[in-house]
């Protein structure tokens, strides 16, 4: 499927994702045959594209910095065609533009996040990376309650987690995949001072996958694991939980960080940043993401 174009999916029309994408598409000239811009057709009138597909009404036309339910309905219907086009054979990998949720679900969405969403269209079970320029993060669970956070640490989870976490290592360029495991409870539980998960169950089940990982750590404490990934100890840092990870990495990476979805039969990505109603059609959006998001689908298949 090399010669399959990465499908673009538009994102909220009234967001900032159209017009990153037509930014990238003028100054990025060798992109033009590789991509396939999947949206409205007033916006796609505007690209400079070689292939792209539209959906939605034909008279729809958005206005930046004003969400609409007809909006999300587009953005969902882009990624539908984007998700089914990979399946069908038409695209080789999908990048996501930012969507908001909230409008979303006021169009028929149902899924926590789009993580999730690719997972039941493409039938697998997946796990959320993140790559900035300076840190990456691979997550053990992502949209739980904290409070639930435990219960979701299955054996089966932590082989996922740590096997992608490898993958991610490998074609990121890593030698050996040198992987660093928070731990749950501050300290990594202090010896079971703090909390016994780390000692009764999560360092067992690393202490088996270690055979087969062997740049694998033992829980470490989160608090000084990030600093480390900086210092070079570490290819990848796996988090127990959304906010463990995505806090350290938004702080040091938030104009460069890319979500990533591992484990699927597709390789789907995005940047990590939002709809930016509030910046929309004024020129501000920094492109930067979205663009390491195009070039990481590429590295990634």
């Amino acid at each position: 499927m090399t010669d399959k174009p990465i499908a673009i999916t538009c994102g909220d029309p009234a967001g900032v994702g159209p017009e990153i994408v037509a930014k990238i598409l003028k100054e990025r000239p060798d992109l033009r045959e590789k991509v396939c811009p999947v949206g409205p057709a007033s916006w796609l009138s505007t690209l400079d594209y070689a292939q792209a597909k539209e959906v939605g009404e034909a008279g729809f036309r958005a206005t930046p910095g004003e969400p609409t339910v007809d909006g999300a309905a587009v953005a969902l219907e882009a990624l539908d065609e984007a998700a089914y086009g990979c399946r069908q054979g038409r695209y080789r990998a999908v990048v996501t533009g930012p969507v908001s949720k909230a409008w979303m679900t006021k169009a028929g969405w149902t899924w926590p996040g789009q993580t999730e969403f690719f997972a039941e269209r493409w039938y697998g079970e997946p796990t959320m990376a993140f790559a900035g320029g300076k840190l990456t993060v691979v997550l053990a669970t992502w949209h739980v309650p904290l409070m639930e956070v435990m219960n979701h640490l299955t054996r089966e989870s932590m082989e996922r987690a740590v096997k992608n976490a490898a993958h991610l290592a490998r074609k990121l360029g890593a030698s050996e995949s040198r992987i660093g495991v928070c731990g749950l409870n501050p300290h990594a539980g202090e010896g079971g001072l703090i909390g016994y998960e780390e000692q009764g169950q999560l360092d067992p089940m690393l202490d088996v996958l270690r055979e087969t990982y062997p740049g694998l750590s033992k829980c470490e404490p989160g608090d000084t694991l990030f600093h480390r990934q900086l210092q070079g100890e570490f290819d990848v840092i796996i988090a127990m939980y959304h906010d463990q990870g995505l806090a350290p990495l938004k702080a040091v990476d938030f104009d460069r960080a890319v979500n990533i979805t591992l484990g699927l039969p597709f390789v789907r990505t995005s940047p990590d940043h939002g709809t930016a109603f509030g910046i929309a059609g004024q020129g501000r959006a920094d492109v930067g993401s979205f663009l390491r998001a195009i070039e990481l689908a590429e590295v990634l298949m």
